[in-house]
């Protein structure tokens, strides 16, 4: 399998939204790493939008539970959008990503953020199973609810990464589909927070979510894309709320 660089590369390049009328997105993202601190850190990338611009998004929870995310376009095009409700604050400025290696990369948020995220990943046996079946896995299927969700329960066990939830509600009340295609585990992570360690990779006591949307309990980076229901004003609360 290549490496996740030059994987990350050719997704930069070559981007391509999934069919259909959803809200779609295609990139790839850490899924969430937990610190001993009690915070958990989770990337989003998506260079292919159907709502506006590519973005990227970094997702911040502190020890008391409460997130927040930052966004590199305004809330309503971004993460906000479908995860608005349940955070503590959102806000808009300059990410950067740079990959050092073929799996390591860091991150950098500013803007009052101040993050400095370093992440190493590395392919098991594991992951290059599960890569390999949902490679396989035809368009139709991505499709189905009841498929997704037996998807992530086999998933969760298999990685050791407690709960995956790849469909559901989302805290806006829009319906969700995730679909992984490549993945890869995070070896190793260290971050500072305001010039303040958050200390080793460790699960959380209880594993965290949003809406339907588990958070990892242990550190994943996947390749794929992501599709949403159609933002409704009638039934969806807006990205601020």
């Amino acid at each position: 399998m290549q490496s996740p660089r030059t994987m990350v590369e050719s997704v930069e390049q070559n981007a391509a939204l999934p069919s259909g009328t959803e809200e779609r997105f295609a990139g790839y993202g850490v899924m969430g790493v937990p610190f001993s601190s009690g915070h958990v850190l989770a990337l989003r990338h998506f260079p292919a939008s159907s709502v506006g611009p590519g973005y990227t998004s970094v997702w911040i929870r502190d020890p008391a539970g409460s997130w927040t995310m930052h966004s590199t376009t305004d809330p309503g095009a971004s993460c906000p959008r479908y995860f608005g409700s349940a955070l503590g604050w959102a806000s808009t400025g300059g990410i950067s990503i740079r990959w050092r290696d073929g799996y390591s990369f860091s991150v950098e948020v500013g803007d009052g953020v101040d993050l400095d995220w370093d992440v190493t990943l590395a392919a098991t046996p594991v992951t290059r199973l599960m890569s390999a079946v949902s490679g396989a896995v035809p368009e139709r299927l991505w499709r189905s609810r009841s498929f997704l969700r037996a998807m992530g329960a086999v998933a969760g066990p298999a990685l050791g990464a407690g709960h995956i939830g790849l469909t559901g509600r989302v805290p806006n009340g829009q319906s969700f589909a995730a679909r992984p295609r490549r993945m890869w585990f995070v070896r190793a992570s260290t971050a500072q927070l305001k010039g303040q360690s958050l200390g080793r990779i460790s699960a959380l006591p209880v594993q965290d979510k949003l809406g339907d949307f588990w958070i990892p309990q242990r550190g994943i980076f996947m390749l794929g894309s992501s599709v949403f229901e159609p933002f409704d004003t009638a039934t969806h609360l807006a990205p601020g709320h």
